[in-house]
């Protein structure tokens, strides 16, 4: 049993990218399926789609290499997890890498990026940092 489902979608990408898969299934729910669409949104992967193939909804994740090569997604991690939630204001949201990397934040008004909440004067749960 998984006890922290975003941390599993987090390292099935980590451990896909070390490997140079192309993609990567995850299984589905709401919350990982917006974290994917972030991600495909900020151009860290190539696509994102369920899948309904098989008895129960995958994720499939297309990733993205530039130059073939070189992974597009240097650095993912957790910030909050179950035992340890983070939280920020709108004020306190990270900058990953200066703003050239993202965190994903859960707001009242949904997931976003923390540009997007900072613009919008939101804060939340700091979810992930993806450089």
């Amino acid at each position: 049993m998984i006890t922290d489902p975003i941390s599993d979608m987090l390292a099935r990408i980590k451990n896909a990218l070390a490997v140079r898969k192309s993609e990567v299934s995850i299984p589905f729910s709401n919350v990982k399926f917006g974290i994917a669409k972030i991600l495909e949104k900020e151009a860290f992967v190539e696509r994102v789609q369920r899948v309904d193939e098989q008895k129960f909804p995958l994720i499939r994740i297309t990733l993205r290499y530039q130059n073939g090569k070189e992974p597009s997604i240097h650095r993912i991690c957790r910030v909050s997890r179950p035992g340890c939630r983070v939280y920020a204001k709108s004020t306190e949201l990270p900058r990953v890498l200066a703003d050239i990397g993202i965190a994903i934040v859960s707001t009242p008004n949904g997931l976003m990026t923390n540009k997007e909440a900072r613009a919008r004067h939101l804060g939340g749960e700091v979810i992930c940092e993806i450089s």
